[in-house]
């Protein structure tokens, strides 16, 4: 079964961090191709361990994901957007 999913990556301090969407997994590594291999190896044991105790298809479901035509579809990103918010004024 193969599950597609969005990543960002970010920097931290002297880290970068990659955050999976919808699964909402993270990883880190000394450099962004770090942290994204280190994220696909993270996504790949969780979706492991999901399938193992048999609740990958709730998982799915949670995340957003359809079931169509025996694949899974993740949802349609339609914008990343930077925000803020004021606070303590």
């Amino acid at each position: 079964m193969k599950i597609e999913y969005t990543v960002q990556i970010w920097k931290e301090g002297d880290q970068f961090v990659a955050h999976a969407m919808p699964l909402d997994v993270m990883s880190s590594g000394k450099t962004p191709e770090e942290a994204g291999k280190a994220l696909d190896e993270a996504v790949h044991l969780f979706l492991m361990t999901a399938e193992d105790m048999g609740t990958i298809q709730e998982v799915l479901l949670e995340c957003g994901y359809e079931l169509q035509e025996a694949r899974w579809v993740s949802p349609a990103w339609v914008a990343t957007e930077r925000h803020s918010a004021a606070v303590g004024v």
